[in-house]
């Protein structure tokens, strides 16, 4: 019996996803709700899992192919088993040996995949090559070196594969490209002569990238999906908004005074740690109360004021930025606000946030502190009015009661849409903020 693999539905508004990664290849054993594929969309990374036991028997879509909710991407033999390398040539060569039971095949198979670099290819396509005399481009690579030979436009015959059953893997197609390169540098033409000792070098038509001959790589590498969606939104952003930037600096000595001394007892009491992103949290909670405008979105020709507090919290990933959302931030304890956020970034880093928890936002906050950034003017984030910028604490001599005293300052800036916050509005919300930052006593009080 032979089932579908198809994408999954994709979230409202999403169209269309990256097919990004295979877990399984053609041949592989899966298992009920095995993760076999991951699908980038422009806003998350949804996860392909396998309905049921049994033999991928089939691959339709290649990674970087594009796929839409419910599209076919595989084929799954359900309930059959693979085989191995060497039952595959058994059967070639007329062996009648036993056959090895199941443990040695998933070892067997292990072992295939480690000769082969971590390819994306199969123990199928390695008997294919054999079949063949290992006398073809198609069959001798890997997927992801065809790619790579394409790119360079290498013939497979120049290289030695060193993957199972001679295939050249995307590590061997790299290596031949670096020994290239190295020998340009030294003047090497590639044809079993020098320049300075070839007269037909200099009279070839064979293009030849100055770049590479000088030494000086390129790599041309597409946007991912969520990268594109992010140059989008900024670009939106900047075209849609009038953005200005505001400026001033907190004192953070008496917040780092509170949280030195209730450090420790905090992170045994919630098993969390104390940072600072939640003080930030709760003094714009309660400066946002005082200035609904900067909580507020703009909506076409109309305003909209929001009665609650979604904020923002911007973390860096390796696919890009994303914008995880704490709701009603003004209900969540210290402890809460700290431990949202840090499951929000582990999830953010494997890709497994929901998209609810992208959407919906009323006030951002982005931190550029913590790689080492003392001043930046932030970007919107639409369509809401405000974002505020966190930087690098920086110990700075300031007045203190008539005297110069050394401080753990931080310079925080608040970027506003100038379409419905004015100027006045978003210097009093800072300076509500440092007032809290400075004191904060009042974040209890709420004074």
């Amino acid at each position: 019996m032979t089932d579908e693999i198809k994408a999954p539905q994709f979230p409202e508004s999403v169209e269309e996803g990256t097919l990004m990664t295979w877990h399984s290849k053609e041949g592989d054993s899966v298992s009920r709700d095995d993760k076999i594929a991951d699908i980038e969309t422009d806003k998350i990374v949804l996860e392909v899992s396998s309905p049921g036991d049994g033999v991928l028997s089939k691959v339709l879509k290649q990674e970087g192919d594009t796929v839409k909710p419910g599209e076919v991407l595989a084929k799954l033999d359900a309930g059959s088993k693979s085989e191995t390398s060497s039952d595959k040539e058994e059967k070639k060569t007329g062996r009648t040996e036993d056959k090895e039971k199941s443990g040695d095949k998933k070892e067997s198979r292990k072992k295939a995949d480690e000769d082969a670099g971590g390819d994306e290819d199969d123990d199928k396509s390695g008997d294919k090559d054999k079949a063949s005399g290992g006398k073809s481009d198609e069959v001798m690579a890997s997927p992801a070196a065809r790619k790579l030979l394409e790119e360079h436009e290498l013939a497979a015959s120049d290289i030695t594969g060193t993957g199972r059953g001679g295939r050249i893997t995307r590590e061997d197609v790299v290596n031949f490209v670096e020994e290239s390169d190295k020998e340009e540098e030294n003047g090497y033409t590639g044809s079993g002569e020098y320049e300075e000792d070839s007269e037909d070098a200099a009279k070839s038509d064979k293009p030849v990238e100055s770049v590479a001959a000088r030494g000086r790589r390129e790599q041309r590498v597409p946007m991912t999906r969520i990268r594109a969606r992010i140059a989008e939104r900024l670009v939106e952003a900047q075209q849609t908004a009038a953005i200005l930037t505001t400026f001033n600096d907190i004192d953070m000595k008496p917040v780092r005074d509170l949280r030195n001394r209730y450090r420790n007892e905090f992170e045994k009491e919630h098993n969390v740690k104390l940072g600072y992103m939640s003080f930030f949290v709760k003094a714009s909670t309660e400066a946002l109360k005082r200035f609904p405008v900067i909580n507020a979105s703009v909506d076409g020709g109309d305003i909209i004021y929001h009665g609650y507090y979604d904020i923002g919290i911007a973390v860096s990933t390796k696919r890009g930025l994303v914008v995880p959302i704490l709701r009603d931030a003004d209900q969540l304890t210290f402890a809460e606000i700290e431990k949202a956020i840090l499951d929000y970034a582990e999830r953010a880093q494997e890709g497994r946030l929901l998209i609810d928890e992208l959407t919906g936002g009323t006030f951002s906050i982005t931190n550029g502190g913590i790689f080492g950034s003392l001043l930046s003017t932030p970007i919107l984030n639409p369509p809401q009015s405000a974002i505020l910028g966190m930087h690098k604490i920086q110990e700075r001599p300031v007045v203190v009661d008539g005297r110069i005293e050394i401080s753990p300052m931080m310079y925080v800036a608040l970027s506003y849409d100038h379409r419905i916050v004015d100027g006045r509005d978003a210097v009093l919300f800072l300076t509500a903020v440092k007032e809290l930052m400075e004191d904060p006593a009042r974040l209890l009080l709420q004074v």
